[in-house]
């Protein structure tokens, strides 16, 4: 019981809660764009979620840069690198989210809803691999 204690201490700091909070605000961004560009205003699929993924990265950006990981950039250099950075690695989960929504929807046929559960399994997987790339790679101190 100890053990289970020290890993959620470990796990469970001011840093992550916040990542899993503005993660979930930034899944959402890109879920309902998604959904509504691509039911209301009949936007395919892969199209829209590319969209609604944009859309999400911009509003991660500006949550993850202060409220999340506390940027110390202080020039317009260092503001310029660390964007630069920030969007190197979206672009990066980006290609994975395009590539695994795409494997999902169009390839295991999982078009349930639309394809929010494509859209919801490979959110998730993205929004790993964004912590970790903005924690070590962007907002690096």
């Amino acid at each position: 019981m100890e053990k289970l204690k020290d890993l959620i201490k470990k796990f469970c700091t001011r840093e992550v809660i916040l990542y899993i909070i503005f993660g979930i605000l930034t899944t959402c961004v890109n879920i309902i764009s998604f959904m509504l560009l691509s039911s209301i205003f009949h936007i395919e699929e892969n199209l829209a979620s590319n969209i609604g993924i944009i859309i999400a990265v911009l509003f991660a950006y500006f949550t993850n840069r202060k409220l999340v990981f506390n940027s110390t950039a202080s020039t317009h250099i260092e503001y310029i690198k660390e964007f630069g950075k920030f969007i190197l690695g979206r672009a990066f989960t980006m290609i994975v989210e395009s590539v695994g929504f795409w494997f999902l929807f169009s390839i295991l046929k999982i078009t349930y809803f639309n394809g929010l559960i494509s859209k919801l399994i490979i959110s998730i997987i993205v929004i790993i691999l964004n912590f970790f790339i903005s924690k070590f790679f962007a907002f690096k101190k």
